[in-house]
């Protein structure tokens, strides 16, 4: 893709960064499940070039990178962020968002939306899923192989789309490991953030970065994701949750409908 210098483009992609991180950090959910659908289907209703799955996928995967380093600083003084789960499910959802990332770029644009489409799918379940809250106890127990297991399986098939799996990795943590709340919120941030980085080589490694949308909706998510948080904890955000579970709904139906027909 040409890089387009208008300011109808630089506009355009800034807001959709905007909007999508404002969005993901006023609901504690990542970025990439909301922006996915809007870079892949909002620039070409303003007569802008539309980009591909790929293109998509690469783009998010830098922006999430990018947007976690905030996360993980915030907690870095904290007891919070558990060193021995971090080690397990971070080196596992490492190798797994490198061989989704990196295998993603021998995929079709099909192959690569279908992924996204199953992800939406469950993204807009777990969103009404109430999160379980778990008392934190002096000592944190966890079953490794299970939860390296689940790291890797949800690096594979989030790193295919550019995504980090925050959105996945929080239930698992709760409900599945029973991890305590404020533990499960600040570990899951360093265990995204792993995950980026492997997202994030597997795409640039395979061309599948478009460097100058990237730069515009890093800079948009420096500035809304911390905004949107603020709201976030000052707010009753169900309606919205609601209402964006319906749209990334909505978005895996419009998928398989163009992927079926």
């Amino acid at each position: 893709m040409e890089i387009d210098l208008s300011l109808t483009y630089i506009v355009v992609i800034f807001a959709l960064g905007f909007i999508g991180s404002f969005i993901s950090g006023m609901l504690g959910v990542g970025g990439s499940i909301i922006k996915y659908p809007m870079l892949l289907y909002m620039p070409s209703l303003f007569g802008l070039v539309a980009f591909s799955a790929h293109e998509v996928s690469g783009i998010s995967a830098v922006q999430v990178f990018f947007a976690s380093i905030a996360g993980v600083w915030a907690y870095r003084k904290s007891d919070l962020l558990h060193k021995e789960l971090i080690v397990y499910m971070g080196g596992a959802i490492l190798i797994g968002s490198f061989i989704g990332s990196y295998g993603s770029g021998f995929l079709s644009e099909n192959a690569v939306n279908i992924v996204y489409g199953l992800l939406a799918v469950i993204a807009a379940v777990m969103m009404f899923i109430p999160r379980k809250q778990v008392e934190h106890t002096v000592t944190i127990t966890f079953n490794k192989l299970l939860a390296a297991s689940l790291a890797l399986i949800v690096g594979v098939a989030s790193g295919v789309v550019g995504a980090a799996g925050g959105f996945l990795l929080v239930p698992i943590l709760l409900t599945v490991l029973k991890i305590p709340t404020r533990v499960t919120i600040a570990t899951s941030l360093a265990i995204t953030f792993i995950s980026s980085i492997g997202g994030s080589v597997g795409k640039v490694m395979t061309g599948q970065v478009e460097y100058w949308p990237a730069f515009l909706m890093i800079i948009a998510s420096i500035i809304a994701a911390p905004l949107g948080a603020k709201i976030g904890q000052k707010m009753n955000v169900k309606l919205l949750q609601t209402l964006l579970a319906v749209m990334i709904a909505g978005t895996a139906v419009k998928i398989w409908w163009d992927i079926l027909l």
